[in-house]
């Protein structure tokens, strides 16, 4: 029985094998894939360092396929360093697929409805994100009710959800 104890107790200690090891990288790889996709506004809002952000923004302009193979691994590599846990979060928050889009993209769904029906909504929204534009915001609002009202096409609730989005990605 101590024997068994002993070996259950060695295979804890055990460090990660090197598949898991080259799974994981492959993973930090992917992630730098995702964040290749990005543009630089969205890039602004993920946690990277400097060293990575440089290492993303050479990969931009490498031509060579073989360069840019290995400029990923690279990526990779300096993902380790980094919070990869953050950083998988922050482009949750752009991904279309992702459970973290989708909440973000409802919130911001919920937040214009309110905007249009109370107008108490406004100094709410306006005390989470100050750095709004208050006038501009008033005049979505305003011209997103007009619409309702005349029962238009909602074109103009579209433009303030739009206005939304980007006050939320500015400050968060």
């Amino acid at each position: 029985m101590k024997k068994n104890d002993d070996l259950q107790a060695s295979e804890q200690e055990l460090p990660p094998s090197k598949s898991e090891i080259k799974r994981q990288m492959l993973q930090l790889q992917e992630l730098g894939k995702k964040l290749l996709e990005l543009n630089k506004k969205q890039l602004q809002s993920v946690p990277l360092n400097e060293e990575l952000l440089q290492a993303l923004q050479e990969h931009q302009r490498i031509k060579s396929h073989e360069a840019r193979r290995r400029q990923l691994q690279r990526i990779g590599k300096l993902m380790r360093s980094a919070d990869h846990q953050a950083i998988q979060a922050a482009v949750d928050l752009f991904d279309a697929s992702s459970e973290a889009y989708a909440q973000h993209f409802q919130q911001l769904e919920l937040w214009r409805e309110r905007l249009i029906q109370d107008e108490s909504a406004v100094a709410e929204f306006i005390e989470r994100w100050p750095a709004c534009d208050i006038q501009k915001l008033r005049q979505l609002i305003r011209n997103a009710r007009k619409e309702r009202d005349a029962e238009k096409p909602p074109a103009q609730a579209r433009k303030l959800f739009r206005y939304l989005r980007e006050v939320c990605e500015v400050t968060e």
